[in-house]
């Protein structure tokens, strides 16, 4: 339990600043997404960055019961995943962040995810 706490108390703050980032700073963003699109190194670096925090998250803490301990697991696994797929595949990610750019409110719901991900984590951890 202490290792579900600890993690959603990481993850928590981390997401909702992010989260605050893309909606206060939209033009910012989007210029960003478009030099990440455009950088190979910059992917192959995020994506073994995202891939390293998942496994560390699911390293640490595959826990498969019916209680919110395993959002911290589903967590991990989707970051391993999401990493992956930047270092093997981005001409996966190009297309879909491209097509992610192109809509203006995107950034938007994105930025309302990470906060609402990241409040949820935060009441998961800091409220145990």
């Amino acid at each position: 339990m202490q290792t579900s706490i600890f993690i959603a108390r990481l993850i928590g703050p981390v997401m909702i600043t992010a989260g605050l980032a893309v909606l206060l700073n939209r033009q910012s963003f989007d210029a960003m997404a478009e030099e990440f699109l455009a950088s190979r190194a910059l992917m192959f670096l995020g994506g073994l960055m995202v891939m390293l925090g998942g496994l560390a998250i699911v390293l640490t803490h595959n826990v498969w019961t019916s209680d919110w301990r395993v959002i911290v697991t589903l967590f991990g696994w989707l970051l391993v995943v999401a990493g992956a797929i930047r270092i093997i595949e981005p001409p996966f990610l190009y297309t879909g962040g491209r097509a992610f750019l192109r809509h203006p409110a995107m950034a938007t719901i994105a930025g309302l995810i990470w906060l609402a991900i990241g409040a949820v984590f935060c009441l998961l951890g800091y409220l145990h």
